[in-house]
C-alpha cells in the first residue's frame, strides 16, 4: 500500500527571523521531514494534524502563507524513498533518545557513587525520567513505519526506570538510616 503524505509549502516574510524559527521548530518538533527550503512532509496520519495546524497558525500570524497538499510518490521507488527519508529521521531521533538515556543512567550512577541521597535529588531524577517517558511517547507516536530502534529505546527506558527505582530505594534507606 502506498503511503499518503501531507506536504506543506511554507512562505514567510524575510523578517523578523523569529517567525521562521518558530515555524521551523514546530515542524521539527512533530517530526516533519524537510524536503527543501520551505517544503515539509509528514505521513497523512492523525498524529501529525495538531502540529501541522500549529505550524500553519504560526505562519499565518507572521503574515506568511502555507499551502497544504496531499501527495504520494509518483512511482513505487519515490514512495519508498520518502519512507526511507522519514524513517532515517526517526532513527536519528531514537539515537538521540538513547544517548539521553545513557546520560540519565550515568547521572544516577554518579549520585550513587557520591552517596547523594536526598529527596531533592530524587525529585530531580524522577522529573528527568518523566521527561524521557514523554519524549518516548512522542517518538513512538510519530514513528509510523516502526523503525527497529524503537524496541531498543523501549528496553532502555525500562532500564532507566529500574535504575531510578533503585536510586529511590537508596534515598529512602539513607533517610531512614537503614541499608538497601
Amino acid at each position: 500500500m502506498t503511503t499518503r503524505w501531507i506536504v506543506l509549502l511554507v512562505r514567510l516574510p524575510a523578517g523578523p527571523s523569529r517567525h521562521r524559527v518558530a515555524v521551523w521548530r514546530e515542524l521539527r518538533r512533530i517530526g516533519a521531514l524537510s524536503l527543501g527550503q520551505g517544503s515539509w512532509a509528514v505521513p497523512d496520519v492523525p498524529v501529525f494534524a495538531a502540529g501541522l495546524a500549529r505550524a500553519t497558525e504560526l505562519a499565518t500570524r507572521a503574515e506568511g502563507e502555507v499551502v497544504t497538499l496531499e501527495a504520494a510518490g509518483r512511482t513505487a521507488a519515490d514512495s519508498r524513498r520518502l519512507e526511507e527519508l522519514f524513517a532515517a529521521a526517526r532513527r536519528e531521533d531514537w539515537t538521540e533518545f538513547l544517548a539521553d538515556c545513557g546520560k540519565f543512567e550515568a547521572e544516577l550512577a554518579k549520585e550513587i557513587r557520591q552517596a547523594k541521597f536526598t529527596l531533592a535529588e530524587l525529585e530531580e531524577e524522577e522529573q528527568s525520567l518523566e521527561r524521557l517517558r514523554r519524549w518516548h511517547r512522542d517518538l513512538t507516536a510519530r514513528d509510523v513505519f516502526g523503525t527497529p530502534e524503537a524496541a531498543q529505546a523501549s528496553q532502555r527506558l525500562a532500564s532507566c526506570a529500574t535504575a531510578c527505582e533503585d536510586y529511590a530505594e537508596r534515598v529512602i534507606a539513607a533517610l531512614h538510616g537503614t541499608d538497601v
